[in-house]
């Protein structure tokens, strides 16, 4: 099991995620979906696409742009369409149960 949490609260929860250049894409229905604002902010991959940026909020805290998603990648990335990945340098958590 793979988990992301936030000053305590478990936002995300997966058996299985996509691991991709060091992140740990989560599946949309493995993510807790009120903790996730939307952002203006996108930034382009050259072989991923554009990802779009989620605040996170959770435990009273909020984390701005600490989540992103590809909802259209390329076909190189396609296997992380719509999951969500998340920045643990904003607090976020991710541990993975089976190492």
């Amino acid at each position: 099991m793979i988990t992301a949490t936030f000053h305590g609260q478990v936002i995300a929860r997966a058996e299985q995620t996509v691991f991709l250049e060091g992140n740990h894409y989560f599946p949309p229905n493995s993510v807790e979906p009120a903790v996730l604002a939307k952002s203006w902010l996108r930034t382009l991959c050259f072989w991923k696409g554009i990802a779009r940026y989620h605040h996170v909020h959770a435990g009273g805290f909020r984390a701005s742009n600490a989540a992103w998603s590809y909802p259209l990648p390329s076909p190189l990335a396609w296997t992380i369409k719509g999951h969500v990945a998340f920045d643990p340098a904003s607090g976020i958590v991710i541990r993975d149960e089976k190492h």
